[in-house]
């Protein structure tokens, strides 16, 4: 195995779960007329809140029906979230103008959104599941991640884990302290980007070619895992000669809305996503006397 000169993270034992990481991605279609009231800037305005509106039902509909939770209290408090949720554009697909007779100009919108649920009512849900220290998979996707010991010093080898309630698509990258992003998987040796809900999984492991051992600069690092119920977005990744692992060539703001470039279908026209980070620092070893 080729050593990799990362820098590691401390994270207590306790798993780290963000609940305002947790969103729904659909699209939705609106439409609007003139009228003899409305400029054709109104209009516009009125059929992308008309395709908001409905993205949001289309939402707040699969977490009612796929939510059934064991206690009914936890899952009033998911539903409530939904309900009340800010909506977030992340791509238009469509918009044209078209004449409809006895109402004039009209115009149609389809676009891509995240649905980000009222975070005080996920956060109640989270402690209460917490509280279980059970994942269940009627819930919406949830994600855990976590490493081998709380502190990690230079030499020192690290391993991650991380799982969640039910099956999932992942990328998970690394940011050191310089702010360089790594993606640790995929990658050029292992390319799996599936996982199987309840079960652990580890990095480095067997098919990697990599270890994550502790090395300068040291200081604040973030793992995170993004993940989605259908197959997350794709982002701009050079292979590292020797190393085992990629560069993503985005900034943090251009991978989070990458990845949330999920790929829905005419059958699969609700996503679950999640982004879950954590962080810590890494330091060097002590001076000898």
């Amino acid at each position: 195995m080729r050593n990799i000169m990362l820098l590691a993270f401390c994270l207590c034992m306790a798993t780290t779960r963000l609940y305002a990481g947790q969103s729904v991605i659909t699209e939705g279609q609106g439409y609007s007329c003139m009228g003899d009231d409305k400029s054709r800037k109104m209009t516009e305005s009125s059929a992308f809140a008309d395709a908001k509106r409905n993205a949001a039902e289309s939402a707040s509909t699969h977490i009612q029906s796929e939510t059934h939770v064991v206690d009914s209290v936890l899952e009033k408090d998911i539903i409530s979230a939904y309900s009340n949720a800010q909506i977030k554009v992340l791509e238009e697909l469509m918009r044209e103008w078209y004449e409809e007779q006895g109402l004039g100009d009209c115009c149609r919108v389809k676009i891509k959104v995240e649905v980000v649920p009222d975070e005080r009512a996920m956060a109640k849900s989270a402690k209460k599941s917490s509280e279980t220290g059970e994942m269940d998979p009627s819930s919406p996707l949830d994600i855990k991640v976590w490493t081998d010991k709380k502190e990690y010093l230079q030499g020192d080898n690290m391993k991650i884990f991380f799982k969640a309630n039910k099956p999932f698509y992942a990328k998970i990258v690394y940011k050191q302290a310089d702010g360089t992003l790594l993606q640790l998987l995929p990658n050029p040796f292992r390319d799996m980007n599936y996982f199987n809900g309840g079960v652990m999984y580890e990095i480095p492991c067997g098919t990697d070619r990599f270890d994550l051992e502790v090395s300068e600069p040291f200081g604040t690092e973030t793992v995170t895992v993004y993940g989605s119920t259908s197959p997350t977005g794709v982002i701009n990744v050079t292979p590292i000669a020797g190393a085992g692992v990629y560069s993503v060539n985005s900034n943090e703001s251009e991978l989070s809305l990458a990845t949330r470039g999920v790929k829905l279908s005419e059958k699969e026209t609700v996503a679950e996503f999640a982004e879950v980070s954590t962080t810590a620092v890494t330091k060097p070893k002590p001076s000898a006397k």
